[in-house]
């Protein structure tokens, strides 16, 4: 199954018009025209076809998971998990055999 197909799938299962996919991919600041994206959704022997690769269909995806799911909220310090003050940890003493001096 080739990123294509895998991007034709997706916009079938989710009901996704050309609009509604350029709007998801700019959602990770990946810029996109609808004909570049028609190119994808066309039979591999049209002379316009054109592979999906990699980096859009993974472009594709996170944008689809912040299109779905909202934007990821800023994680926030909580002052009950952070350290005290006062629990400093002791330093660790090498207790490994001194070496010898060498005689140069």
């Amino acid at each position: 199954m080739t990123n294509n197909d895998i991007l034709k799938k997706l916009r079938v299962a989710l009901k996704l018009r050309d609009d509604d996919i350029v709007k998801i991919l700019s959602l990770v600041d990946f810029r996109i025209s609808k004909s570049e994206l028609g190119a994808f959704f066309r039979k591999e022997d049209h002379p316009k076809y054109m592979e999906c690769g990699d980096q859009i269909l993974r472009n594709f995806l996170n944008g689809l998971v912040i299109h779905l799911r909202g934007p990821m909220p800023e994680k926030k310090l909580n002052s009950k998990t952070s350290k005290a003050p006062n629990s400093k940890k002791k330093p660790v003493e090498n207790k490994s055999k001194p070496q010898k001096k060498s005689n140069n």
